[in-house]
């Protein structure tokens, strides 16, 4: 006799059925899609019909639907349980169903088989009826292969088994883990399953993930979105997972969880931005007490490249919206060209070199909040570049006319955010005669890049804009009213970032804004 595992499970009707049992147990392990499976059931049902009185007789189906789909189909009377979390089929440890177990005493098996093999089906059937001094079940033996091979199981799936040793070994780590040949180098399989940005990851192994899990409190398998196109689960996991392969440390796991959470809005509408082909990707801009604690780097080369933090969290939740979401390049992610910012794009705000309110105050947090925000953009960072202008309005006006290329610069009253990254020396001659408020700049944009509506119109220079048609029912008034490069200031949203030396800043330019595009969000960074 060999010791077989407890369980509860519920039949198709709901009542449940536990194991051990007072009385004499057949259990039969099946799924619906199995043909030898399909087989077996009417045997069993034989017996159920010859043994039921004086017998559990258990049909343990692997989903419920299939449950009801055998019972249906072969007329079925015996009490069917459901298998749906594959929890039992997992700790019974069988590799093929139908899977058979004996127990005469209610506990333990006797008789243990997979698959078909009719001999074994007799001898059980001889069993069953001797141990109860009953006469056999009546089966037509003669109609019925010698031999069938089974149907591997479900809980043997890989996604699911691996789910299923995870809980068992009360780990957090629930992914499918895939073998990699010894022969075979890392870094190219990485790339042949598609996983990669282009650039090489690194490998995250199960003891990469659970340092990366150290960086955060929340639940390993707590689900934060679904990520179009495809609608993945992104779980924590998941998402430690990405964040390993771009190379994060456990301590940027949260700021990479929140923007994650951000972009998955409807808000932001991230399947759109990855799908239009004018290639927008987020920007994530990252204010509060984190910024320092996990070494952002907010001044010299801030959009740019040599600081980890920086470069692997906007590569984490580009790599998350590929390999979980679905969008690649090819597939969903149709952009003409693309743009830099598909790989990372991410950067702190540097809030004590600003004479301003901080962005993430500014959208209604407190100051020592840590706050991730998300842009959609289309390219940046554009330098706008002035070494010249002395007065706050100058320099102010010199920062409209480099917004005004935001698109193109026939394109006047854009329902578009742009975000404006004005560097520290541009930040001191607007200060030069006092304060200069985000309102003052905001209108200054909007004044400086007024220009006639009929300079909108298409010409023999370039026929983008207004088509000749529809300026020719324009009267000369109208097309001479002044109308600014935004539909309203609040499109233009700005920080500060960038080194002491410099008078370059920066712009980027937006996707389009509103409920038919991208909004910009932002989301508390839970941090340990």
């Amino acid at each position: 006799m060999t010791e077989v595992p407890g369980f509860e499970l519920q039949d198709l009707d709901g009542a449940s059925h536990a194991f051990p049992s007072v009385r004499p147990t057949l259990l039969c392990f099946v799924k619906e899609d199995c043909a030898t499976c399909n087989l077996a059931v009417p045997l069993v049902q034989a017996m159920h019909s010859a043994f039921g009185e004086s017998v559990n007789i258990w049909m343990i189906s692997q989903t419920r639907d299939g449950g009801l789909i055998l019972k249906d189909r072969h007329g079925l009377t015996l009490p069917i349980l459901e298998d749906t979390t594959l929890k039992t089929s997992f700790v019974f440890y069988f590799d093929i169903v139908p899977a058979i177990y004996w127990c005469p005493d209610g506990a333990s098996a006797a008789t243990m088989f997979e698959g078909f093999v009719k001999s074994e089906w007799q001898d059980l059937n001889t069993d069953i009826s001797a141990a109860l001094e009953l006469a056999p079940a009546q089966i037509d033996w003669d109609s019925l292969p010698d031999w069938r091979p089974g149907c591997g199981s479900k809980h043997l799936d890989p996604d699911i088994h691996d789910r299923l040793q995870a809980e068992a070994d009360d780990s957090p780590i629930r992914a499918r883990k895939i073998e990699v040949a010894s022969a075979d180098d890392v870094a190219e399989f990485m790339f042949d399953q598609g996983f990669s940005d282009g650039l090489p990851l690194v490998p995250p192994t199960p003891e990469r993930v659970m340092r990366m899990l150290s960086g955060t409190r929340r639940d390993a398998q707590e689900v934060i979105a679904q990520m179009p196109p495809n609608m993945g689960e992104a779980t924590i996991e998941k998402v430690a997972i990405n964040a390993v392969m771009a190379g994060c440390k456990p301590e940027y796991l949260p700021v990479v969880i929140a923007a994650i959470e951000a972009v998955c809005t409807d808000e932001f509408n991230i399947h759109g931005v990855m799908a239009t082909t004018m290639g927008a990707s987020p920007v994530l801009v990252v204010n509060g007490p984190i910024r320092e604690r996990i070494g952002m780097n907010s001044g010299l080369g801030a959009l740019g490249s040599g600081n980890r933090a920086n470069a692997t969290i906007g590569r984490a939740v580009r790599l998350a919206i590929r390999n979980i979401g679905g969008a690649k390049p090819g597939g969903t992610d149709r952009s003409t060209l693309g743009n830099p910012m598909k790989i990372t794009m991410c950067f702190a705000e540097w809030e004590e070199r600003s004479p301003w309110a901080p962005l993430h105050v500014e959208r209604g947090f407190k100051a020592e909040d840590s706050v991730v925000t998300a842009f959609a953009m289309t390219s940046g960072p554009v330098n706008i570049v002035d070494q010249e202008s002395r007065a706050p309005d100058e320099i102010a006006g010199s920062l409209a006319l480099g917004l005004e290329a935001l698109f193109l610069p026939k394109y006047h009253m854009m329902p578009v955010d742009t975000l404006l990254v004005v560097c520290p020396e541009h930040i001191d001659t607007l200060l030069k005669d006092g304060e200069y408020e985000k309102s003052r700049l905001r209108d200054r944009i909007q004044e400086v890049t007024k220009r006639p509506l009929r300079d909108m119109v298409a010409d023999d220079v370039s026929g983008a804009g207004m088509t000749r048609d529809a300026a020719a029912k324009l009267s000369a008034e109208q097309l001479d009213k002044q109308v600014p490069k935004f539909a309203s200031s609040d499109y233009i949203h700005m920080v500060v970032a960038g080194s002491d030396a410099g008078k370059f800043s920066s712009a980027f330019h937006g996707w389009v804004t509103g409920a038919m595009g991208s909004q910009s969000v932002s989301r508390k960074i839970e941090d340990i």
